[in-house]
């Protein structure tokens, strides 16, 4: 699908057709973590297969909705559930929700994800703060031709990861007292597992924590001039201080429930602490 104003428009008149709020802040939930849905008040609930040009989630673990409503008081649009590149689609459809967002007037997003720690420091229910990404999908979602009102041709990409999000993050991590990691998130296609071999090398690039979304995600918001902050939650240590360990999406989706409460309560008081 290449990208297309028409489908864009349709898409975010169809939505704000069902709302009678402007949300401002957009959140995308990866697997296991969609119950933060259920916090929002007076929620519409969409199904993506209503809205207009959108490719339905097939993955387990995502529920496949966007609920719009409030959140601690603030305007939201949470996606419940995400679309993979590994499910067959193009970036373009992977990074689709966010172009709505930007239709619809959100200013920030918050991803979240489930992520294999390849950091042997980092262990299952840990919570890390994305301060960075490295992206080896071998793709970006921003190749062809470039729709100016949408962003500039090579937008940049220093702070992806808005530093005074992650240091409001960091400040409500304290006072709550919930151990949070920071680091690097790596994209990769999937989805299959890595290999040894592979979850070695990704150490020695720097990364932390491997995934298999987000990253397009994050640059088509920040080509849209949308500020993002990223938070994964450590599933399994795929790298640990003696090896490798093998993984499992019922490994995944399990340490997802268990940090659940935790997770909410972070991404919650951010939205309540969020400047609007």
């Amino acid at each position: 699908m290449q990208l297309s104003l028409t489908r864009i428009i349709n898409a975010g008149d169809y939505i704000r057709s069902r709302i009678e709020i402007q949300p401002l802040i957009g959140m995308i939930l990866g697997s296991g973590l969609g119950d933060l849905a259920e916090e929002v008040m007076e929620a519409v609930r969409i199904p993506f297969s209503e809205i207009p040009n959108f490719p339905p989630s097939t993955v387990e673990g995502h529920a496949g909705e966007m609920v719009i409503g409030r959140l601690d008081g603030k305007p939201v649009l949470v996606m419940k559930g995400r679309i993979h590149f590994y499910e067959g689609y193009s970036l373009k459809q992977v990074t689709f929700p966010v172009r709505i967002m930007q239709n619809l007037g959100i200013k920030t997003l918050v991803v979240t994800n489930a992520a294999g720690g390849v950091n042997p420091d980092f262990k299952p229910g840990d919570l890390m703060l994305i301060k960075d990404h490295i992206n080896l999908q071998g793709s970006n979602p921003l190749i062809g031709a470039n729709e100016k009102s949408l962003g500039v041709r090579f937008p940049d990409m220093t702070d992806a990861y808005d530093p005074g999000y992650r240091s409001l993050v960091r400040k409500i991590a304290a006072e709550d007292n919930v151990p949070l990691q920071e680091g690097v998130y790596g994209a990769v296609t999937g989805p299959s597992y890595e290999t040894p071999a592979e979850v070695r090398y990704m150490r020695t690039l720097g990364v932390d924590a491997i995934g298999m979304s987000t990253v397009p995600e994050v640059i088509t918001a920040r080509h849209a001039g949308i500020k993002v902050m990223g938070i994964s939650c450590i599933t399994n240590a795929i790298l640990k201080k003696e090896g490798t360990t093998p993984v499992t999406h019922e490994e995944v989706l399990e340490v997802s429930k268990r940090t659940k409460p935790v997770f909410i309560k972070l991404v919650s008081d951010f939205v309540r602490e969020l400047p609007m």
